[in-house]
């Protein structure tokens, strides 16, 4: 293995169609009409020298380095900002050149410390490099005048005002600014790419610097550490602190990020076993580059020391670990799951695949499940995120998946964000989405908070709709009701496309005065003119397209918001090309893999419903067993079942439920109902305070397999180390079956991934070996379209004709009084990832320590409540305290919180109201009173205790 070297064009690509020739140091060379010189010249083999332009930004032209000679024209103009035109003959290699760039580089050396031997840039510094390129061999200038490299003057040690010391208050890089050579590259990423706009350059001439913000240190400026800037960085001014640690990596390998849905493909940087860096791929079609807090720099958790390595098991709770052998915790959860099929009857068990698990591990989880228990209890996460997608898109389109990919969005005219939160949420996306919107597509948010995307640097919505929280299908159904009654639909569209008749009953429904958006009003809390302009701007603005997320799913009426928004965009002919559709954003890395590989109690890979006989017929061919025809229990009535004495052990793999799940008093009452509860993760996470067995599973780092992002995108896991456990978690679950007796053989994980391409038709044309070869597929991969599907539903939907479906709105049961006058909502922050058992193990927790709740002013002052004072919040379900924050970003009347900390017990205070259709908890609207307290509630101090009794461990050795 050998460093994956990318090569650098300087510029971006040229999307033009038209192709231009001309000739480069005597060789003629086609290239399309707007590339720069720099960039021809880098295609056809010849490297011309550059310090401030990559072709991950725009060409800059400001080191002077890249300059050409063009025949017949004046002057040295740089190769990086001047176009490529008809027949013209260049010539990058001149004595004129090669004087004038070695003056330039000496100008550069002679403000730059000489400490290459021991710069941690050593081996990988552009400056280096282009330094030997021109032929740098002395420095006319000396180092004795003006500088910005010494704390004291050489010459009579007087102090240096133009020194600065280095930023160290990032915990993930350092910053050097006596190494900067002001070339731009870091501020620049930092707009272009991120669109934060966190640095600039302060100072004028040779007093200028990079500053974060206003010369505030990069902690507490505005940087949200995406690692732009690090990564553009040609010198050590921006450097990984592991670098400085570890060194420069000897190999890497190409992987995918195991944090959100987006799916951003990394090198994986090391030296050995070891993890040096985490670099964004640029061929990575879902990031293209770019990365964020968590998957660039919060990976240490793998190896952190609260790692259990080892499987344990006990009797009770309350009895200590014990740490066993694999071939003891192994038989363990055979024996007892036998135990209790025998004494309880068949149903009486079940299990949780994980969606941070790979494709391959999941399906092996449900396939264990089904032919191993003779059961179809299985689940997934999606139960409490994005199920209401999964029914409200098959119903409307025919499949249960998102219709675009990820460079859809740059072809949009119109964005509608609605129940999503991006920048934090989906950073790498959200970064796009912003990029997008700076270039002129304009932006409608349907959002309870005024997130980032309402106002931001460079970043201001045409609508932003301030709805109250579970009244969405009131907006949607209220902009289908402009659009229908002012005649802005496209009729074109849906006569070819879509059911008629049922198109007719629903512009019926929708043009009914109690579905305008003044009748709406008094619901929503939203201005009926806005709903009017953002309707009108979404139906006539050209391509627009819808991104949602848990904001819509997370509702009683989570499938109705779905298919209102899947009518929105059949009514406006908003489906089936680039820059429109509708765009679920998953929140874990795997969670639409996880669903596609059949963890749902109804469905079978294909999404393929567990009675028909066909798709039952070839599974229980191919697993040698028959299958229950009916489906099994969701989640929720599993923990039904536990209470009331008939459901009794369950395996969950990578899931944390009970702090994840609504109403934490319902789940840990059916968790310690259960005689066996068997959790596979990295840590001993909230869930495992119930467990009697626990077998250690294993990072994205530590196996091969794939995950499946967003955008129906399957992407390579790569193993980099050997896992500190010993086993795959794929291997754990065939260790389990073998232990039943199953015939299970798999030696490799892509012999799991041919079983499931044998048996879904949408997975056909997938195999480990296409995948590695096209960088990444998007299924449908099949003898329909062998090279996979970037855009769904493009001559018809899957389902024929579109589905039409009426969408009444019932306000929730879940009502604000006297007692509980306000509404907590739920929602993420961009350090933390879901229920931070990764992320709380990282160097994260310096942006967001703890979870605080977001209350509006007037409703503090009402309370007497001040910014950090401890709130008590409460609910018919609970009570939790936790930290209060005072701003406008909610409106009076709501509160908003997080749930990254299991300290926090932010769900002890949600209810079990969920969703009609899929059973998704309604976790946007709670009910709740909040007061001045102080501090943690009498429940918070048992937990904590009874954490601490359930988390003993007694070693191996100890136990013997």
């Amino acid at each position: 293995m050998a460093l994956i070297k990318e090569t650098d064009y300087g510029t971006p690509a040229s999307k033009s169609e038209k192709m231009v020739s001309l000739t480069i140091d005597g060789v003629e060379v086609t290239v399309p009409e707007g590339t720069s010189i720099m960039r021809a010249a880098m295609e056809m083999g010849t490297t011309i020298p550059k310090l401030c332009a990559t072709d991950m930004l725009e060409s800059f032209g400001s080191c002077r380095l890249c300059l050409i000679e063009i025949e017949g024209r004046n002057g040295t103009p740089a190769s990086c900002t001047t176009p490529v035109a008809p027949g013209i003959a260049v010539k990058t290699q001149t004595p004129r050149l090669a004087a004038i760039r070695k003056g330039v580089m000496e100008l550069y050396i002679s403000d730059h410390p000489l400490d290459c031997l021991t710069c941690a840039a050593n081996g990988d510094c552009e400056l280096q490099d282009m330094a030997g390129a021109v032929g740098l061999r002395d420095v006319r200038y000396g180092y004795d005048g003006a500088n910005h490299v010494f704390e004291k003057s050489r010459l009579d040690s007087a102090a240096n005002d133009l020194w600065l010391s280095k930023d160290e208050t990032n915990p993930y890089f350092s910053y050097d600014p006596s190494k900067c050579i002001v070339c731009n590259r870091c501020v620049r990423a930092c707009e272009e790419v991120q669109g934060t706009f966190a640095l600039t350059i302060s100072g004028r001439g040779f007093d200028s610097r990079v500053s974060p913000g206003m010369s505030e240190d990069f902690l507490s400026s505005e940087c949200v550490s995406c690692g732009a800037c690090v990564q553009a960085c040609p010198t050590a001014t921006l450097t990984e602190k592991d670098v400085i640690k570890i060194g420069q990596p000897e190999h890497s390998v190409i992987t995918t990020c195991a944090y959100c849905g987006v799916g951003c493909a990394f090198k994986a940087e090391m030296r050995g076993e070891e993890v040096v860096r985490m670099v964004p791929w640029k061929d990575g079609k879902a990031n293209r580059g770019h990365s964020c807090v968590k998957g660039r720099f919060a990976y240490g958790y793998a190896t952190h020391q609260d790692r259990i390595t080892k499987p344990m098991v006990r009797d009770k709770i309350t009895d200590p670990w014990r740490e066993v052998s694999w071939e003891e915790a192994i038989a363990r959860v055979a024996g007892d799951f036998r135990r209790i099929q025998e004494q309880y009857g068949r149903t009486a068990v079940g299990g949780i695949t994980s969606s941070r698990c790979t494709n391959e591990e999941a399906y092996l989880v449900q396939k264990l499940i089904r032919a191993g228990f003779g059961v179809n209890n299985v689940d997934t996460c999606a139960r409490v995120c994005h199920s209401p997608t999964g029914y409200g898109l098959k119903t409307a389109f025919g499949e249960s998946s998102g219709t675009q990919d990820f460079d859809s969005v740059e072809n949009t005219d119109v964005i509608l964000v609605i129940g999503a939160n991006p920048p934090d949420a989906h950073p790498v996306f959200g970064s796009r989405m912003k990029k997008r919107i700076r270039e002129g597509a304009k932006l409608i948010v349907v959002d309870p908070r005024r997130t980032d995307l309402v106002n931001s640097p460079h970043i201001k919505a045409d609508y932003h709709l301030p709805l109250q929280p579970g009244t969405n299908v009131a907006v949607v159904t209220a902009m289908a009701h402009v659009i229908v009654t002012e005649g802005l639909v496209n009729e074109e569209f849906v006569r070819a496309r879509c059911d008629w008749d049922e198109f007719q009953e629903w512009c019926e429904f929708v043009s009914q005065e109690v579905n305008s958006p003044e009748a709406m009003a008094q619901y929503t809390g939203v201005d009926p003119e806005l709903i009017r302009g953002a309707a009108r701007l979404y139906a006539t603005g050209g391509n627009a397209a819808i991104y949602y997320g848990l904001g819509v799913t997370e509702h009683s009426q989570g499938s109705t918001t779905v298919m209102a928004i899947a009518n929105l965009a059949m009514a406006t002919g908003n489906m089936g090309r680039t820059g429109v559709g509708v765009n679920p954003l998953r929140g874990q890395n795997n969670v639409q893999g996880s669903c596609d590989m059949a963890s749902f109690p109804h469905e079978l890979t294909g999404y393929r419903h567990i009675s028909d006989v066909e798709t039952r017929t070839a599974f229980e061919k191919e697993w040698n067993c028959t299958l229950d025809p009916e489906p099994g229990l969701r989640i929720p009535n599993m923990l039904d079942a536990a209470i009331e004495g008939t459901f009794k052990a369950i395996y969950i793999e990578g899931e944390d439920i009970l702090q994840s799940d609504p109403n934490t008093h319902h789940v840990s009452a059916g968790l310690a109902a259960m005689e066996c509860v068997v959790v596979q993760d990295l840590f001993l996470n909230e869930t495992a305070r119930y467990a009697h067995v626990f077998l250690p599973g294993c990072t994205f780092l530590e196996k091969d397999g794939t995950f499946t992002n967003a955008e129906r995108r399957i992407q390579m896991v790569t193993k980099v180390m050997t896992p500190k456990n010993g086993y795959a978690d794929w291997e754990i679950t065939q260790l389990i079956a073998q232990k039943l007796g199953l015939d299970w053989n798999y030696t490799d994980p892509s012999q799991i991934m041919d079983e499931i391409a044998r048996l879904t038709p949408t997975f056909t044309g997938v195999s480990f070996e296409k995948i590695r070869e096209h960088g990444s597929i998007q299924w449908p991969c099949n003898d329909d379209a062998p090279d996979g599907t970037p855009i769904m539903h493009v001559d018809e939907f899957v389902r024929g004709k579109g589905k039409f479906m009426l969408t009444e709105y019932i306000p929730t049961d879940e009502r604000t009084g006297a007692r509980f006058p306000l509404i907590l909502t739920t929602g993420r922050i961009l350090s933390q990832y879901n229920v931070g058992a990764q992320t709380r193990r990282t160097e994260n927790t310096a942006w967001h320590p703890e979870d605080v709740l977001e209350i509006n002013p007037f409703d503090a002052e009402h309370r007497g409540i001040k910014d950090g004072d401890w709130v008590t919040v409460r609910s018919r379900a609970g009570e939790t305290a936790l930290r209060a924050v005072i701003t406008d970003r909610v409106a009076t009347g709501v509160v908003y919180t997080t749930f990254h900390h299991p300290t926090t017990q932010a769900n002890v205070i949600t209810t079990d109201f969920s969703d009609w259709a899929t059973n998704c908890p309604e976790f946007k609207v709670t009910a709740v009173e909040v007061a001045r307290s102080n501090g943690p509630t009498a429940y918070q101090e048992e937990y904590e205790e009874f954490s601490e009794l359930t988390r003993r461990i007694v070693p191996a050795e100890a136990a013997e």
